[in-house]
């Protein structure tokens, strides 16, 4: 139950990864909860929606954030604005000012915050050393604020361990730099990090403290990526790199993986530094958690990734820094190109359809050019379409998919996706399942694009031929895909 004395709980940072998994334990427990959310759209389709109170805000600009705090008993900052920008330390600077501020005017008693372990002995990386700024500028103005500090938080779609995991599914030959067989790392369970989190709402001697979070393993890197291959069953070998180019080796996550060069390398930077718990603390305020090994936690991990039960992922929060934010809006200017067909089979069965594309499963049609294009976005500084999708079947508004962005969902009818690859313009693709008489639909699917200038124009028009066969294929292979599906619910009544 929760806690009469903190009953009015405010997220930040709830479309991320741990605020998104925060919130339904947190109503659970019985808390009222209310998100601060720069797009509340973005909040769409989750199962807990309607539970809370969504206040639309931003940390960064200062906005909203009176709405969210005016009653808050406790609060979570849950803000990381480390992206594929460089400036991102002024940027979480800024944005933990503002918070305080805001909190300190309207009395929030508790402020929990989650940041990274280091030691400043050594000197830290500009990530660890941003994450500490942080919890400084929240306890500047008297506020009671318990920080948690923890290293990598292992859990299926969290960014360390999505790193890991696809460096040691994809290399068979992993490079290993002198600081990942030197530098230690106490690896947590998100499991774990929840129950921290959760608990110290309760716990009044958790008030005024930097808490160290982390498992009972401490490892290297190199031990860490060895662990997980043996967890998978795969022979992995590691060679001796004699320097350590974090530039040149998070181009090559870049690559590999669905993590961008300049958000990889901030992360790679900390590696240079122990990231070990330097107290009990945790252990001795929270005696109720029994942190789970290194092991178990990618066991665990696996196992959520294999059964399509991912929560949520870090892909969710972050939209590349060249593609700003823009919604569809049906003018003049915007390009249009259009496919209908009738199809034997209900609008929900072809919504069903169109809405398990990609991922996995790709585009259904001509999937080698798809291909093309996403090598074609990774190379020139894009984020192709390594992303994936969180689950194969079911996408929620806000979320990302491949080099797409779900701007709008409408369930059993239409699926709104915003292009995120580069492009000379803005670009936008729709799926539209129309009911029509009977066990029959009308399927429109409609390619948007606005130009930017003449060689925007140029940019589509060139490629028109392209898109009117590819388009028309996918129509035509959603077509087949759902009556195909249809007919088998119809034989297996």
């Amino acid at each position: 139950m929760a806690n009469i004395f903190m009953k009015n709980i405010l997220v930040t940072g709830a479309t991320g990864y741990i605020g998104g998994r925060l919130i339904p334990r947190l109503l659970e427990k019985g808390y009222k909860v209310r998100c601060l959310v720069r797009n509340p759209s973005h909040l769409s389709g989750r199962s807990w929606t309607g539970q809370v109170e969504i206040v639309k805000g931003d940390v960064l600009y200062g906005s909203g954030l009176d709405e969210a705090l005016r009653g808050a008993d406790a609060a979570y900052y849950l803000i990381h604005s480390m992206s594929d920008v460089s400036n991102f330390q002024a940027l979480e600077k800024t944005a933990a000012e503002n918070f305080t501020a805001a909190a300190e005017k309207h009395g929030v008693r508790k402020v929990i915050y989650l940041g990274g372990l280091g030691s400043q002995a050594g000197g830290l990386s500009k990530h660890l050393a941003s994450r500490h700024r942080v919890g400084e500028i929240l306890r500047s103005a008297g506020l009671n604020v318990t920080e948690f500090r923890a290293a990598i938080i292992v859990g299926s779609g969290s960014i360390s361990f999505e790193i890991m995991r696809y460096l040691a599914e994809r290399l068979p030959f992993i490079p290993c730099f002198r600081c990942m067989k030197g530098t230690l790392c106490q690896p947590i369970a998100i499991r774990d990090v929840l129950s921290y989190l959760i608990l110290a709402l309760e716990n009044p001697e958790a008030d005024n403290k930097i808490i160290d979070i982390g498992g009972p393993t401490v490892l290297s890197y190199r031990d860490m990526l060895k662990i997980y291959a043996e967890t998978r069953g795969l022979k992995r070998g590691f060679f001796t790199c004699p320097f350590w180019p974090p530039g040149l080796f998070s181009r090559l996550i870049g690559l590999i993986t669905p993590v961008p060069a300049m958000f990889a390398k901030p992360l790679l930077e900390s590696l240079s530094n122990d990231v070990v718990c330097a107290s009990d603390a945790a252990l001795r305020l929270f005696p109720s958690v029994k942190p789970l090994d290194y092991h178990t936690a990618v066991k665990y991990a696996l196992v959520r990734l294999s059964e399509n039960a991912v929560e949520t992922s870090w892909t969710a929060a972050y939209t590349p820094s060249y593609a700003r934010p823009y919604t569809f809006e049906d003018s003049e200017g915007i390009i249009r190109h259009a496919h209908v067909l009738d199809i034997g089979a209900p609008a929900e069965v072809v919504f069903k359809v169109f809405c398990g594309i990609g991922g996995r499963r790709g585009w259904f049609y001509w999937q080698w050019l798809w291909a093309v294009k996403a090598l074609q976005d990774r190379l020139s500084g894009g984020i192709g379409m390594r992303r994936g999708r969180r689950h194969p079947d079911q996408i929620h508004q806000g979320e990302p998919l491949d080099f797409w962005h779900a701007e709008r969902v409408i369930e059993g009818r239409m699926l709104l996706l915003r292009a995120e690859m580069r492009l000379p313009g803005k670009g936008w693709l729709q799926f539209e399942a129309v009911p029509g008489t009977g066990e029959t639909s009308t399927l429109r699917l409609t390619a948007y694009f606005e130009p930017h200038g003449l060689f925007g124009s140029i940019y589509w028009y060139c490629l028109y031929p392209a898109h009117a066969w590819i388009f028309r294929g996918l129509a035509l292979e959603i077509s087949r895909r759902a009556t195909e599906l249809h007919q088998s619910d119809l034989a297996g009544k």
